[in-house]
């Protein structure tokens, strides 16, 4: 995972992040409590999808999940494990994502945990780019400060 924390504007500059595994629902739930800047993801491998909550922006994007890269959810304790004991925060793998502009309108194909993550806030889907961007695109959630 390459997770970039800022912590500007907090009390004591701290962050606190929590994953929460359910192997049997097959959910993985990833909140970064970090005041303005927080968000909060649903890996849902049951639909093969995956939803982040940026609260800043009061908005979600929704993404399929890439099976070739995302570890099985029955070992994810064991691969953080691992991650944690390196020491290394430099990312397996990197994923670059286009976000389209035009909002989901009905988000049941996601999943219930995708719906209750994102359900009445707007939602735009993102999908995998592969190479390098080689055109201009609409960037909707920027840093706006």
């Amino acid at each position: 995972m390459n997770i970039n924390e800022r912590n500007q504007g907090n009390l004591g500059g701290r962050s606190h992040q929590s994953v929460s595994i359910d192997n049997q629902r097959q959910v993985v739930n990833v909140d970064d409590n970090n005041g303005w800047h927080s968000w909060n993801t649903v890996w849902d491998y049951k639909s093969g999808y995956i939803a982040t909550r940026i609260l800043s922006k009061k908005s979600c994007i929704v993404t399929k999940m890439n099976s070739e890269i995302m570890p099985d959810v029955t070992t994810l304790p064991q691969a953080i494990k691992e991650k944690q004991k390196a020491g290394t925060k430099e990312p397996d793998h990197q994923i670059t994502y286009m976000i389209s502009s035009k909002k989901i309108t009905d988000l049941t194909p996601y999943g219930k945990n995708i719906e209750a993550l994102c359900g009445g806030i707007p939602t735009f889907p993102a999908y995998e780019v592969k190479g390098e961007l080689h055109f201009p695109f609409l960037q909707l959630f920027t840093n706006s400060e």
